[in-house]
């Protein structure tokens, strides 16, 4: 465990912080992207972005109006302000343009700027709203999808995947396994991990995104855009007891935009912290995979955000059995 006295300033690379940057529409890909770009080069920040990279169907998400909750963080984050009507209208009244096709200079730009890139998802909202309930055929449909366009964009195999709204399935879970998938993001946790589900092991360890976003954190508790930075600095102050950094999830529609200062005042704040801002595959390296913690990946309910998402659920501790 690091000991740090009170809240002295921490020396450089003290832990490492893993940005994690899911693109989920046409709009968040051709201005959000190289907005945040420029950002991070100011920085000297590292980052992985997560692409969809079929057609980008947002207007789809109408439905979700019916479920509990998801109103009232519509009402608190602004959607149509930062996504805009254009892109609510896609795949309804708009025909959803094809972010892999029409966007694929600014996706190589990414990677030609020495960023990390993976798959966020093939439809966004064809996945947030059926993989929990979806078959394997489905399941695996939609990520070879998204696997068969990464590689004509990048000429390469993808070797990382995060989920489009933390949503996973049993069939999902063994696909990063058997895909090649180095690690995968697709939970929310605690830390780096070995993810069990129904009692089986899969060989891909899961990076959890392990801070609050900002469309979890505003409007709620008083946390405003004007303090909502200071309020994960404050929750940044120490660095995780187990020694294994943390990941932070941003979205190019939102950091990469209106919420642009926001994320220029975490960066600042991180690196006056002592945090190495890097990749997630950067922190994948860095960890003792031996040492990892054997969770189960569970599906659970994440304050500020609606129904339910892929959690990381406790350690799995084997018990020696005696006749």
């Amino acid at each position: 465990m690091l000991n740090l006295p009170g809240n002295e300033p921490r020396r450089l690379g003290i832990a490492k912080l893993a940005l994690k940057i899911d693109v989920d529409t046409y709009r968040g890909t051709r201005e959000g992207v190289p907005r945040l770009l420029e950002l991070l080069k100011q920085h000297e920040a590292g980052a992985t972005f997560l692409f969809s990279l079929g057609h980008d169907h947002t207007g789809r998400a109408i439905k979700r109006a019916f479920r509990p909750g998801f109103m009232k963080k519509v009402s608190r984050t602004s959607v149509l302000e930062h996504y805009g009507l254009k892109t609510l209208l896609y795949g309804t009244l708009l025909p959803g343009p094809d972010i892999g096709v029409e966007c694929a200079d600014i996706l190589r730009s990414v990677r030609d700027a020495g960023f990390e890139v993976g798959i966020h998802t093939w439809d966004h909202v064809k996945w947030q709203d059926g993989v929990a309930t979806a078959g394997a055929e489905w399941t695996a449909h939609q990520m070879r999808l998204a696997m068969q366009r990464f590689e004509q964009v990048f000429g390469e195999p993808a070797r990382t995947h995060g989920a489009a709204g933390w949503q996973m399935n049993i069939h999902a879970l063994r696909l990063t396994q058997q895909l090649g998938f180095h690690y995968s993001s697709d939970s929310r946790g605690t830390q780096p991990f070995v993810p069990l589900m129904r009692a089986e092991i899969v060989a891909c360890p899961q990076l959890p995104t392990t801070l609050p976003t900002l469309d979890e954190l505003i409007g709620r508790e008083g946390i405003t855009t004007d303090n909502v930075a200071n309020h994960l600095l404050d929750m940044t102050m120490q660095p995780p007891a187990h020694g294994r950094g943390h990941v932070y999830t941003l979205h190019a529609e939102l950091e990469g935009s209106k919420l642009s200062p926001v994320f220029d005042a975490l960066l600042s704040g991180w690196k006056s912290q002592g945090y190495d801002l890097v990749t997630t595959r950067e922190l994948y390296q860095s960890l003792n995979m031996e040492r990892l913690p054997r969770c189960e990946l569970l599906r659970g309910e994440v304050p500020g955000r609606a129904g339910q998402l892929a959690i990381q659920g406790p350690e799995f501790l084997a018990t020696a059995m005696t006749a």
